[in-house]
């Protein structure tokens, strides 16, 4: 069975993510790894660690369960900050081979912290796999 790593966090519950795992799935059995990395851009001047992680793993779990009632087969965790860098932490724990490739959904161009990191492109070349970009939108708690 095809498995795909997805990296999102504000985009995690968007419709064009969901759209973009479904027709992963159209094409045949697959089941997806959900990265959420921490995020320390959210409300408020202050933060602590535990909070931003706290967060992520709600955002985590929230997406777990509303994928899983959609019928797509969602394990998941807390990822390092960087997109780029939470992708390539997993693929050393689990191998390349784990995966037929990577779901980054970002914000749109004009918002999209980790487009202006070229991070959709980084994850390509630093991990040699292929890489599907979803845009989509913040959806609220």
């Amino acid at each position: 069975m095809r498995r795909y790593l997805v990296v999102a966090h504000q985009t995690l519950g968007s419709p064009e993510l969901l759209e973009a795992m479904r027709q992963q799935l159209d094409q045949g059995p697959c089941a997806f790894h959900l990265v959420v990395p921490e995020y320390h851009g959210g409300p408020g001047l202050t933060w602590t660690e535990s909070q931003v992680r706290a967060e992520a793993a709600r955002h985590l779990e929230e997406a777990r369960l509303s994928f899983t009632a959609q019928g797509l087969a969602v394990t998941g965790e807390v990822g390092d900050a960087s997109p780029v860098d939470a992708v390539v932490n997993v693929l050393r724990r689990h191998g390349r081979k784990a995966y037929a490739g990577v779901i980054v959904s970002t914000l749109p161009h004009s918002v999209s912290k980790w487009l202006r990191l070229d991070a959709p492109a980084r994850i390509q070349r630093n991990t040699g796999m292929p890489v599907i970009h979803v845009i989509g939108h913040p959806v609220d708690a």
